[in-house]
């Protein structure tokens, strides 16, 4: 299995994650920053952060997201379905990995239904109610897209 995530997987987050140099909130209200950084507590980027910054937050952000998938999924990878996974776990996070249909069927070694299931995670929450998301839409699409690379 790949250990570290590819330059695809790093342009992929970007593309989709943005950068983003002043603490901003995520769709979930969180305080995030740069590449998409969920700040944490005892980080303090009240003064921002330059792009050099930005980057080395990225690193380590993918890197942890590469390391959950390589505790989570006990068959082969392709660089490409490992990727799909780290962007996936970068944009949901590992518990929604780890409690998924997407995890047992790969798991499993049902390929194919892994790759379809990543398709079905492009829904997010307006008003209370189930929505599908466009932008999550293209990611999941993108994901996919890598998954076969």
């Amino acid at each position: 299995m790949p250990q570290f995530p590819s330059a695809a997987c790093l342009a992929l987050i970007e593309r989709f994650e943005g950068c983003k140099l002043r603490i901003y909130p995520d769709t979930g209200g969180l305080p995030t920053i740069g590449w998409g950084h969920r700040i944490v507590p005892g980080e303090n980027f009240s003064g921002g952060i330059d792009q050099t910054r930005a980057d080395s937050l990225l690193a380590g952000d993918a890197a942890t997201a590469a390391h959950q998938v390589s505790e989570l999924i006990k068959v082969p990878l392709t660089q490409g379905q490992f990727d799909a996974l780290v962007d996936f776990i970068f944009n949901l996070g590992a518990g929604r990995l780890a409690a998924s249909t997407l995890l047992k069927d790969l798991n499993d070694g049902e390929y194919s239904a892994a790759a379809d299931q990543i398709k079905l995670w492009d829904h997010g929450m307006e008003d209370g109610r189930k929505i599908e998301l466009a932008d999550l839409k293209v990611r999941r699409a993108a994901e996919f897209a890598l998954w076969h690379s």
